[in-house]
């Protein structure tokens, strides 16, 4: 297992082990598209879509992190599609989740299934079952999202290589900090890094991470040709964000783990998921394949009403959709067509301070 204390350590010097004397400790935002190109193109930047000083500076950090070449993209969505348009084919079969992210589904069904590829879903807690045969690209999103549910990725991923297809890890839940895909035998990894690697709630940025070259040639072609490109201001912004991800996840993690019991006990929640629970039905096998239990606890109250009330009633939760920011929030994600109950709540613990941000709670549940 990779020594995650030391590559954290790490990662705040990467940059600093190329500097020569008088040069910035932060990287440069390079706004160019243009660059001074004479005689024939070739071994230097070219143009601005194709080559971005600051992309790369972020890209060797999430490389470190990864242990795996990666290319940075402008959301989490837009490394997704690049690494689905980079595997898939007319004809080929798409497995993917009936519980995850459903913009991941959207995808699919809006534009892959008209270009001629049969689209498959399956729940997390049995995405197994039926096998991979015949099936090109597996699309594996674990804990899911909203349902904290998860699929055994080295059994999964050894399973699908075995019958011919590629597996695509979204690892946003986790980080590479909590969860290792590549090393478990994934094929690709994905990231929305707008969630805790940015951690700040003001940039839009995702990633994909493969240690197959030619699979990686091609997420490139497809940055390129098709234009998904981030823009250097926002690449500068989750540089500098991730030489905090180690302190910000480990805090996020660490909170979350001590308020999951105290929230499962309280009268007003039905249910709570977190994989640190003994009882939680994915508490064994995070043991084997996480690093810690996350941020994100699923909360089910009685009901909508009683769900939106617990949310405006807590000062310290801002109701927003998406997560890993530094300020603790929480969604009902039925409103978004999720298959939840209708009071599920998807909590994404922050950095507040542990007992101020549980008296918070406790009070909004209290007056439930």
């Amino acid at each position: 297992m990779t020594d995650t204390p030391t590559k954290a350590a790490e990662l705040l010097h990467l940059r600093g082990q190329t500097l020569t004397k008088g040069d910035p400790i932060a990287p440069p935002i390079t706004m160019a598209s243009m660059y001074h190109l004479p005689g024939e193109p070739g071994g230097v930047p070219g143009y601005g879509r194709a080559d971005q000083p600051t992309w790369e500076a972020t890209e060797h950090l999430l490389s470190h992190l990864e242990d795996a070449p990666a290319l940075l993209f402008p959301s989490g969505m837009g490394a997704i599609s690049a690494a689905l348009f980079a595997t898939l084919h007319a004809g080929d079969k798409l497995l993917v989740p009936s519980d995850g992210y459903y913009n991941v589904r959207k995808l699919a069904d809006l534009f892959l299934s008209g270009l001629g590829v049969e689209i498959i879903e399956r729940p997390t807690a049995a995405f197994a079952e039926g096998g991979f045969e015949g099936i090109s690209v597996v699309f594996i999103e674990t804990p899911s999202n909203p349902g904290l549910d998860l699929v055994d990725l080295a059994a999964t991923c050894e399973a699908v290589r075995g019958a011919g297809g590629i597996t695509v890890i979204d690892n946003t839940t986790m980080t590479p900090l909590g969860q290792r895909p590549l090393e478990l035998g994934a094929d690709v990894v994905v990231a929305s890094d707008t969630k805790a690697p940015g951690g700040h709630s003001d940039n839009l940025m995702g990633h994909v991470a493969s240690r197959d070259p030619a699979l990686m040639e091609r997420v490139r072609s497809w940055r390129t040709v098709a234009g998904g490109i981030p823009g250097p201001f926002e690449a500068w912004l989750l540089h500098r964000s991730l030489e905090t991800l180690p302190l910000r996840f480990a805090t996020m993690c660490a909170t979350a783990k001590a308020l999951a019991p105290r929230l499962a006990a309280h009268p007003a929640i039905a249910l709570c998921r977190h994989t640190s629970l003994p009882g939680d039905p994915s508490h064994n096998l995070a043991a084997t394949q996480m690093e810690t239990n996350g941020f994100l606890i699923g909360l089910t109250l009685k009901d909508a009403a009683t769900a939106e009330a617990f949310i405006d009633g807590c000062p310290f939760l801002r109701p927003a959709t998406s997560f890993g920011g530094v300020h603790s929030s929480a969604e009902r994600r039925a409103r978004w067509g999720d298959e939840v109950a209708p009071g599920f709540v998807r909590l994404s613990i922050g950095c507040e301070p542990q007992e101020p941000l549980w008296a918070a709670l406790k009070e909004a549940l209290d007056r439930l």
